[in-house]
C-alpha cells in the first residue's frame, strides 16, 4: 500500500498540471507589459504572431495604447497538448494635454527639414528590427531620473494649439545634465545626438524586443552595441528636439505596441510628484 501511494505522488511530480505551466504577471491593459512563463521548449503566439520564448520558457508581449478589448493567446507544449487563453484588455482614459511655446518648425516642419525626418526615420526603423537575445524586462524598473512627473503616457498632446499624434511616454522635469541611469539592463541599439524631433535619442533594448526609448538627451555615454547594466549612466537630461524645456522623456514599445514605463517602474521616489506640462 505504502508503495501505491509513494508511486501515485511520483507520478503527480513528473506530470504537472496544466493550471501550472502558464504564469503571467503585468498589466493586462492598453499599454501594459506582460512577462509569460511556459515549460521549457513550449511555443507561444499572440494573435496568431509567434512569440520569443527563451530556453527557460520566458517571454513578453505588450499591448498597444489602442489595443481592442480582447486578445488570443495560443501555447504548445512540448509533448503535444495545447491550450488558447482568451484575455480580456482593459481600456483605459488618456488626458488630455496642451503645450504652447513649441518652435513652429515642430509642429509643422518646414520643406528643408524633411532629409533630417527622413534621416532619423531610417535610423530608427533599422534599429527596431533588432531584438536581443535576454530577459532583462523580468528585472525590477527603476526610474531613470526622479522628479515631477510632466507628462503622462496615452495623453493626446495639442502643440500651439494643434493636434499630434498622443504622447507615447511619460515625462520627468529635470535639470540640463541630470545623469540618466539604465532603467534595466540591456543592449544598446541606437544613440543619436542629432534627431529632428527627439534631439538626443537612446534605445536600449530590453529583450526580446522589450525598449526603453530616451530622448531630448544632452548628453549621450553610449553607442550603439553596448551592453549597459541595470543603474548605469547612459547620458544626461536636455531640452534637445522639440521640447519647451529640459526633461526626460522615457517611452517603451514591443513590436510596434507603444507601452507605458509608469507601472513598471512603481511610485516616484523620494522627490517625485506632479507638475505642469513639459
Amino acid at each position: 500500500m505504502m508503495r501505491r501511494i509513494a508511486l501515485l505522488a511520483c507520478l503527480l511530480l513528473s506530470f504537472p498540471f496544466a493550471a501550472e505551466a502558464l504564469e503571467l504577471t503585468g498589466e493586462m491593459e492598453q499599454g501594459g507589459l506582460v512577462i509569460g512563463r511556459a515549460e521549457p521548449g513550449a511555443k507561444v503566439s499572440l494573435d496568431g504572431m509567434m512569440l520569443d520564448v527563451d530556453e527557460s520558457g520566458t517571454f513578453a508581449m505588450g499591448f498597444d495604447r489602442d489595443h481592442g478589448e480582447g486578445a488570443t493567446l495560443n501555447i504548445v507544449y512540448p509533448d503535444g497538448r495545447t491550450e488558447t487563453r482568451a484575455l480580456a484588455i482593459a481600456k483605459r482614459d488618456w488626458q488630455i494635454q496642451r503645450v504652447e511655446g513649441v518652435p513652429q518648425k515642430y509642429v509643422t516642419p518646414p520643406p528643408d527639414a524633411m532629409a533630417a525626418i527622413a534621416r532619423g526615420t531610417k535610423l530608427k526603423t533599422e534599429a527596431r528590427k533588432t531584438r536581443a537575445n535576454g530577459a532583462w524586462f523580468t528585472e525590477d524598473f527603476i526610474w531613470p531620473v526622479t522628479g515631477p512627473i510632466s507628462g503622462v503616457f496615452g495623453s493626446q498632446r495639442y502643440y500651439n494649439g494643434e493636434p499630434r499624434r498622443p504622447h507615447y511616454g511619460v515625462d520627468v522635469a529635470a535639470k540640463t545634465g541630470t545623469p540618466i541611469v539604465a532603467p534595466a539592463s540591456g543592449l544598446v541599439t541606437l544613440a543619436d545626438m542629432d534627431m529632428y524631433f527627439e534631439g538626443g535619442l537612446v534605445f536600449l533594448d530590453h529583450g526580446q524586443g522589450v525598449t526603453t526609448l530616451i530622448m531630448h538627451m544632452s548628453r549621450i555615454d553610449v553607442q550603439a552595441g553596448d551592453f549597459v547594466k541595470q543603474g548605469e549612466v547612459i547620458g544626461a537630461v536636455g531640452g534637445t528636439g522639440r521640447a519647451t524645456g529640459p526633461h526626460l522623456h522615457w517611452g517603451m514599445y514591443w513590436r510596434g505596441a507603444y507601452l507605458d514605463p509608469q507601472p513598471l517602474a512603481g511610485p516616484m521616489p523620494e522627490n517625485g510628484g506632479a507638475a505642469g506640462g513639459n
